[in-house]
């Protein structure tokens, strides 16, 4: 008993520092813990880490043979050896250029417009906003995507240029790499979700050190899209719906897993191809549409028509369809920005919510009662 208790003294000892281990051990844990932002965007990932980020972004075009990392970098932080082969991106971002205009309503949204330098083609802009800040000189045209001038972007000085490939061979991103400009690929034009293309919100909010602001907008923007799916949870899909219009000589419809065809599916419609399986579009003989479609009682017209009068004129055979004959046409391209940049193609990728609200209005008028449309238009 004696010898026992002269080693109380040492069996506490070794308890202490077993306990402060354990605690440094949790300590070390809790510094190095990951948070997943991304729920429902199929190409994007982003993990949050102790002042930095890891961005994955996958299947950046189709059939794409690589996926890009990158490393989000906050002042002054010490980046694991392991991830320093990736590209690295100070942050929060000074300023930048972005090639897409579905880029504009996500720097809008979080404020930051003012750091844009930079955009291909400028015309293309529809929001007022951002025109304001063309039409000021504080918005440079850098060119086209295809051809953006590298000279002009090496004097700009972006600290990055978020842009977009659309096949395995991009030599315009190989040479914008060669000149030491900062480039980040990103493919939300490759979601297919709705509210997956919206949640790219979240890389721009993770690029200019407004996570907290990015996750309040988008999730504002899913509880609008799922309180407007509410509204035509129990009702029936009476509206039997054509989509598309001829391009030459090749009618393209929407596939049954594409984005447009979501929207319709969400809406309660009967969209004719919804069975047609796969994203993207499908070319088909206008016999084969009119075969298919001639009864369809509302027809989502593509293109930027504004009059039935102007549809027909582009193919006098549109007037054999039911919907054309009763004035059931409608069409989401027909509103433009004041150089003739579209709205839907611009702000819709963004706001799911709004273009799924304009379909239901359409196919279930009823349900919103004194709703105006955002994107769509009947044809008169």
């Amino acid at each position: 008993m004696k010898y026992f208790f002269h080693k109380l003294p040492v069996v506490f000892l070794l308890l202490l520092i077993i306990s402060c281990k354990k605690n440094e051990t949790q300590t070390t844990v809790k510094s190095d813990i990951s948070i997943e932002s991304i729920e429902y965007a199929s190409g994007l990932s982003i993990v949050k880490k102790e002042g930095y980020s890891i961005v994955n972004v996958v299947n950046p075009w189709p059939n794409a043979k690589e996926k890009f990392t990158y490393i989000l970098e906050e002042k002054d932080v010490q980046i694991p050896d392991s991830l320093k082969k990736y590209p690295a991106i100070k942050v929060p971002l000074e300023s930048v250029v972005v090639t897409s205009t579905t880029n504009i309503p996500f720097l809008e949204m979080l404020e930051v417009e003012n750091k844009l330098v930079g955009f291909p083609h400028t015309d293309y802009i529809s929001s007022e906003k951002t025109r304001a800040l063309i039409d000021q000189g504080s918005v440079k045209n850098v060119g086209q995507n295809e051809k953006l001038n590298i000279e002009q972007l090496i004097e700009l000085s972006p600290d990055l240029i978020v842009t977009f490939g659309v096949d395995n061979n991009n030599p315009m991103l190989d040479n914008l790499k060669k000149s030491g400009l900062k480039v980040l690929i990103q493919g939300d034009w490759m979601e297919q979700s709705p509210l997956g293309k919206a949640e790219w919100i979240k890389l721009y909010g993770a690029l200019f050190g407004k996570e907290d602001k990015a996750k309040e907008l988008f999730d504002k923007i899913v509880e609008s899209y799922n309180q407007a799916k509410k509204l035509v949870a129990d009702k029936p899909a009476t509206s039997k719906v054509l989509y598309g219009s001829m391009y030459e000589d090749v009618w393209y419809v929407a596939k049954g897993n594409s984005w447009v065809a979501q929207f319709m599916q969400d809406a309660k419609s009967n969209y004719l191809w919804a069975d047609l399986k796969g994203t993207g579009s499908e070319g088909l003989s206008f016999e084969k549409v009119l075969d298919k479609a001639k009864t369809a009682n509302v027809w989502i017209a593509s293109g930027s028509f504004k009059t039935l009068d102007e549809l027909q004129k582009a193919n006098p055979h549109y007037s054999e369809f039911d919907a054309f004959k009763n004035k059931t046409v409608y069409n989401f391209e027909g509103k433009m920005g004041a150089t003739g940049g579209t709205v839907y193609y611009e702000l819709a990728p963004s706001r799911p919510d709004l273009v799924l609200k304009d379909y239901i209005k359409i196919f279930h008028p009823d349900l919103l009662a004194g709703y105006e449309f955002t994107f769509a238009s009947k044809l008169n």
